[in-house]
C-alpha cells in the first residue's frame, strides 16, 4: 500500500455532489477514520444494530486499500462488521448492499483527478442524503480535535466480492433478452475502470463480438462530462481500425457511462440518460438543469429538473414514486438511477436508486439492436439542441465563488456574455445558467467535487456549443485573474 502523510484537523473535508472529496493525502488516516466513525454514528442513531454488517468496496486509485483499511478500522470502533468486497464497481456494491439490507462504504474519487480520492456512503435504503451530509459534517468538526484514528484491524471478513459481483450480473440478465447484441462489434475502453473486464464479459453474454481497447496499468481519471480531445480522436482512431458500432467505457468506479457512437463520436451522457428512458418508457424522468433542454415532455414522459447531483435526484425521485408508474433519474454525466421495480421483457427489473453505468449502456445498445438504427441516425432523429461542456482544472473554490458572486448582479452577467448577445433568463437553480435571446444556453457551475469551474452550453450545432464554451472559459480565467490581481 502507499504511504501517505496525514492532515491535520483543522483541513476539514467536504462533502460533493456525490460523497466526500478531497486529495488522497489528506484523506488517509485520521480524516477518513474520523468520516467513518461520523457515518457509524449516523446508522446507530437511524436504528442500525450493534455488529451489523457494512458492505466495503473501492476503485484502483494507489490511495483506496489504505482509505479502505482505515474506514475498516473505524467501522469496528463504530460496534460495525465491515465486510471487504475489495475492487468493486459502486452500483454492484449499492445493489449487494440493498439487497441485504445493509449499509455499504464506497471507497472512490470517481472521475476526478488521480491524487483525489474520495467515500460515498450509504445506509440499508440507498444514498445517505444532504440532511445525513450535513449531520456527518457536523459531527466530524466537533470531534475533530479530541478523535485518535484506531489501529488497523488486520483484515475484515471477505468472500462477497464474487456475490456482488454476480448479483450485478444477475441484474444485467434481465435489461436484454439472450443474444440481443449479436452481430454487433463493440469496442470497450478499458483504461483503469474498476469494470474493465466485466464489462467485456456482459457484453460477450448478449452476443457481441467485442474488442476491448485502452487498459491501463497506471489510474487514468475520466470524466464522462469532459472527455479531452485525446480521448475522442482515440475512439475515432478505433472505430475506423475495429470497424466499431460502439464504444462503451465507464468512469474509475463504474458509476457513469461512457459511450461513444460508430464514428467515435461522444453519445452525451443525456442523450444516455434519454435512450435508457426511452428503453425503460418511463412514465418520469428526473435530471439535473445541466442536462440538454430539449428532453421535455413531448417524448412521453414528464420531466423534473434538480440541482445537480444524485441526493437531489434521488430525493425528487421518491418525491414522484408512484406503484405503477416508472420513475428514472439520470444526471448529464450519463448515469441512470431506476427509482423503483419495473417490468421489461416480461421480467422484473430491480430498482437501483444510485448511479449506474451498466444499464444505461445495454439500454442504449438494445435501442440500436431493435431499432435497427446506429447512435448517430438515432441522434439525428432526436435533433435536440446541441450540447456541450468542459471545466477549468485547478480553479481555486474561492475563485468560482468570487465569480459567482460577480456574475449575480445582471449588468456585470451582461458585459461577461456580450460576445454571445443579449441576456435574455437566468436560472439560479445550480450555478448561473442563462439563456440568451438567441436561444443558446450557458451555464457556469463550479463543481461540487473538486477545485473546477464547469461550463455547460447549448446551441444550434456541435461546433457552436464547443466554441461557446471555450471562450466562456477563456473570460472566466481572466477575469478572475484581472480581479485577484487588482487585490493583490
Amino acid at each position: 500500500m502507499t504511504a501517505f502523510p496525514h492532515t491535520s484537523q483543522s483541513e476539514v473535508m467536504k462533502f460533493g455532489s456525490s460523497g466526500l472529496r478531497g486529495l488522497a493525502s489528506e484523506l488517509v488516516g485520521k480524516p477518513s477514520g474520523l468520516y467513518t466513525e461520523a457515518f457509524a454514528w449516523r446508522l446507530a442513531a437511524g436504528g442500525l444494530q450493534p455488529k451489523a454488517k457494512v458492505f466495503i468496496g473501492r476503485d484502483l486509485r494507489d490511495s483506496s486499500p489504505t482509505i479502505a483499511a482505515n474506514c475498516m478500522a473505524a467501522l469496528v470502533v463504530g460496534g460495525f462488521q465491515p465486510i471487504d468486497c475489495g475492487a468493486i464497481p459502486t452500483p454492484a456494491l449499492a445493489l449487494y448492499a440493498r439487497q441485504h439490507g445493509a449499509a455499504a462504504l464506497m471507497v472512490t474519487g470517481s472521475h476526478i483527478p488521480a491524487d483525489r480520492n474520495g467515500i460515498k456512503f450509504y445506509n440499508p435504503q440507498g444514498e445517505i442524503s444532504k440532511a445525513d451530509e450535513a449531520a456527518i459534517a457536523r459531527y466530524a468538526a466537533e470531534r475533530s480535535d479530541a478523535y485518535n484514528a484506531p489501529p488497523a484491524i488486520g483484515t475484515a471478513l471477505p468472500g462477497h466480492h464474487d456475490q456482488a459481483i454476480t448479483a450485478y450480473r444477475a441484474r444485467a440478465d434481465d435489461i436484454l433478452e439472450p443474444g440481443s447484441l449479436s452481430g454487433m462489434r463493440l469496442g470497450v475502453y478499458q483504461h483503469s475502470s474498476v469494470a474493465a473486464d466485466l464489462l467485456v464479459k456482459v457484453l460477450q453474454s448478449f452476443g457481441a463480438h467485442v474488442i476491448p481497447v485502452g487498459k491501463s496499468d497506471t489510474f487514468v481519471p475520466v470524466d464522462t462530462e469532459a472527455v479531452d480531445p485525446t480521448t475522442i480522436a482515440k475512439f475515432k482512431g478505433w472505430a475506423r481500425e475495429f470497424k466499431l458500432d460502439a464504444i462503451v467505457s465507464a468512469d474509475a468506479d463504474a458509476d457513469r457511462p461512457l459511450i461513444a457512437d460508430e464514428n467515435g463520436d461522444l453519445f452525451r451522457g443525456d442523450l444516455i440518460g434519454l435512450a435508457t428512458a426511452l428503453f425503460l418508457r418511463a412514465d418520469s424522468v428526473v435530471t439535473p438543469v445541466t442536462s440538454n433542454s430539449g428532453i421535455s415532455e413531448a417524448f412521453g414522459f414528464t420531466v423534473l429538473r434538480t440541482k445537480v447531483g444524485s441526493p437531489f435526484v434521488v430525493e425528487a425521485m421518491e418525491a414522484s414514486y408512484h406503484p405503477e408508474k416508472t420513475v428514472i433519474g439520470f444526471e448529464a454525466n450519463g448515469g441512470v438511477l431506476l427509482g423503483a421495480d419495473c417490468s421489461l421483457h416480461g421480467k422484473t427489473l430491480t430498482a437501483l436508486p444510485t448511479r449506474d453505468s451498466l444499464l444505461p449502456i445495454l439500454a442504449v445498445l438494445g435501442m440500436v439492436a431493435s431499432t435497427g438504427k446506429s447512435l448517430s441516425r438515432l441522434r439525428e432523429l432526436w435533433n435536440l439542441p446541441a450540447c456541450a461542456s468542459e471545466r477549468l482544472e485547478n480553479f481555486p473554490v474561492e475563485s468560482s465563488r468570487s465569480l459567482m458572486r460577480r456574475l449575480a448582479d445582471r449588468d456585470a452577467l451582461q458585459r461577461f456574455l456580450a460576445p454571445f448577445g443579449t441576456v435574455a433568463d437566468v436560472d439560479e437553480t445550480d450555478g448561473l445558467r442563462t439563456k440568451m435571446e438567441t436561444g443558446e444556453i450557458i451555464h457556469l457551475r463550479p463543481s461540487g467535487n473538486a477545485p473546477e469551474l464547469r461550463c455547460y452550453s447549448e446551441a444550434m450545432d456541435p461546433s457552436r456549443a464547443t466554441a461557446i464554451v471555450a471562450l466562456t472559459l477563456e473570460r472566466a480565467r481572466a477575469i478572475t485573474s484581472t480581479n485577484e490581481a487588482e487585490v493583490a
